[in-house]
């Protein structure tokens, strides 16, 4: 059994069983890790994968459980890497930072360039998501990081921690009926069509929440991941907006108004999170600091320290945390 063996079997099922796919991110050739894959049936006695012709179709149950194993290997295996490069330079390796748009767009750019100014020889790598797929990618280990409103409570192995509350504003046409208004209500909001964030989005849930508290319907015309594309189509009169208050500028947004609707909404939380057993170099606890100032190193290991999610919790109840 060799460790190659291991991250194709590993890599294959990451890809939806693609072997074309799984060769091309691995640099490799599609029929080396197709005999790879036999080998190590071969050696183990047991099937990883189902077949059709040439075509890999399902994973076996002993597959998962290997492929799970294997997971967890490799895992361990990056980690060596990391302890070596962490005691052969402390300025130099990789983070990787799943996040939405919002994140990305409106909050991240400053952190992101204060990061790379103190560790230039660190490569940073964005990938931008839903939540359930960020919290899928931590979850996997395939980032180091997730930041997300929504969704990271859905993976057990996730240590999740605060950072920043949040709320929304209702942006509109600067001649709209609404304009000016400073105590618009939820009832008068759902007269209008509304054009928001997609479902399990950015703090969506808070959204119906309230609605559905007040026995309302909201009219939701349309929905997007993206504050920018829910801003274009209220220019364009499609509907009232409810955005993240963070996603309106008001240079930026020239054309539109915005209502602040905190009265209106529980504010949100926007957690960071890492895949359990994640070994933290020195410069990521620099980079969570950073977005998340109250999360000191001291506080992020003893987060790791905590053994239950509500150990987690515990320890930052009641702890105040900044709006954004």
């Amino acid at each position: 059994m060799k460790l190659q063996q291991l991250r194709y079997v590993f890599e294959v099922a990451r890809h939806n069983l693609n072997v074309s796919a799984t060769a091309e991110s691995l640099y490799t050739s599609q029929p080396g890790i197709s005999k790879q894959i036999r080998t190590l049936e071969d050696e183990l006695g047991v099937k990883i994968f189902y077949r059709s012709g040439k075509h890999l179709t399902e994973i076996t149950s002993a597959g998962q459980a290997i492929i799970d194993m294997a997971g967890e290997i490799l895992s361990k295996v990056e980690h060596i890497r990391q302890i070596a490069e962490e005691h052969s330079d402390e300025q130099r390796g990789s983070l990787s930072v799943a996040t939405t748009h919002t994140q990305a767009r409106y909050v991240l750019p400053p952190i992101i360039q204060e990061f790379i100014s103190r560790y230039p020889k660190v490569a940073l790598h964005m990938h931008q998501g839903t939540p359930m797929q960020i919290s899928e990618l931590a979850s996997k280990g395939t980032v180091d990081f997730a930041i997300a409103t929504e969704a990271l409570e859905l993976f057990d192995n996730l240590i999740m921690m605060p950072c920043y509350r949040w709320n929304r504003s209702v942006i509109i046409p600067h001649k709209h009926p609404l304009a000016g208004r400073t105590d618009l209500t939820l009832k008068e909001l759902a007269e209008y069509p509304i054009v928001t964030y997609v479902f399990g989005f950015t703090g969506r849930s808070q959204l119906d929440k309230a609605f559905q508290a007040k026995g309302l319907e909201p009219h939701v015309v349309f929905t997007a991941s993206d504050a920018d594309v829910i801003k274009t189509y209220v220019k364009l009169g499609l509907g009232v907006g409810i955005v993240a208050t963070m996603a309106f500028d008001p240079k930026i947004d020239g054309e539109l108004s915005a209502i602040d609707a905190s009265h209106l909404f529980e504010p949100s939380t926007t957690k960071i999170g890492f895949r359990r057993g994640t070994m933290l170099r020195g410069y990521m606890y620099q980079f969570i600091e950073l977005f998340a100032p109250h999360l000191t190193r001291d506080v992020v290991e003893q987060a790791v320290a905590a053994r239950l999610k509500e150990d987690i919790d515990e320890l930052f109840r009641g702890m105040e945390l900044p709006n954004y």
